[in-house]
């Protein structure tokens, strides 16, 4: 497993909008190793992204399959558009991808820290999301599922949903550090009969053992409960 903190070396820079307007699973795909940064009174609480779904309009499991309304409008917009909302009692965040009704939910993150967010933002995201006896939660468990991450960065539903990313408070970043091998598998809390079984979850196996269910547990058979794939989704014989 990854360090519990992860130092950045990288410069980076803030993804454009064009970024995101691409096929919602290449984009999950890529998104992962990006870094997402808020800034809250002053300090940039920043997460790497590592674990995604994408969604579809034209499939069971989508928002956006059970049809347009207002608060599901950033859906329909183009790449690049944030949408947020209500689940599990907390926050969720989700990236429109292209084509009307297809986006990227953000599904687990994991603390990062440069010289930008540094121990003060890791200190504020722990306090923003303490644990259930008021401690504050160890840093792997932090941003450890879509609630979790949104508590931890300070995003909210009615603060951000169907906006666009806003340089001086809330951007993507790409820091140079995306992995080269992913595992893919099914998305979690699918309900039954609602294409469940599509491979639509995408994982960092750097970060497996902290995201919201790990895919490489005890008795989860590679190449039928999940695979290995690169960048592009093209499948590989084993991790590299």
């Amino acid at each position: 497993m990854a360090s519990s903190i992860q130092v950045s070396r990288s410069a980076g820079q803030a993804l454009p909008d064009a970024f995101f307007n691409r096929d919602a699973s290449q984009l999950a795909r890529e998104l992962l190793g990006k870094v997402i940064r808020h800034r809250v009174d002053g300090l940039w609480l920043s997460a790497r992204i590592i674990e995604t779904e994408a969604y579809y309009l034209e499939e069971k499991g989508s928002h956006a399959s059970l049809g347009y309304t207002e608060k599901r409008r950033a859906l329909f917009m183009d790449g690049g558009v944030i949408y947020m909302y209500y689940a599990r009692g907390g926050d969720s965040l989700n990236f429109s991808a292209a084509g009307p009704g297809n986006a990227v939910l953000i599904k687990s993150g994991h603390p990062w820290t440069d010289s930008l967010s540094g121990p003060e933002a890791l200190a504020r995201m722990q306090q923003l999301n303490p644990d259930a006896q008021g401690r504050p939660r160890p840093p792997s468990r932090l941003c450890a599922g879509q609630t979790l991450l949104c508590r931890a960065l300070g995003l909210k539903v009615p603060d951000w949903d169907a906006r666009r990313f806003d340089a001086g408070a809330l951007f993507v970043e790409d820091v140079g550090d995306s992995p080269a091998a992913l595992i893919r598998t099914t998305r979690l809390g699918i309900p039954l009969g609602r294409d469940e079984h599509l491979h639509h979850r995408y994982v960092d196996p750097g970060y497996a053992a902290v995201c919201t269910r790990n895919p490489l547990r005890r008795g989860q058979r590679a190449g039928q409960d999940y695979s290995w794939v690169d960048l592009a989704g093209m499948e590989l014989p084993a991790a590299s």
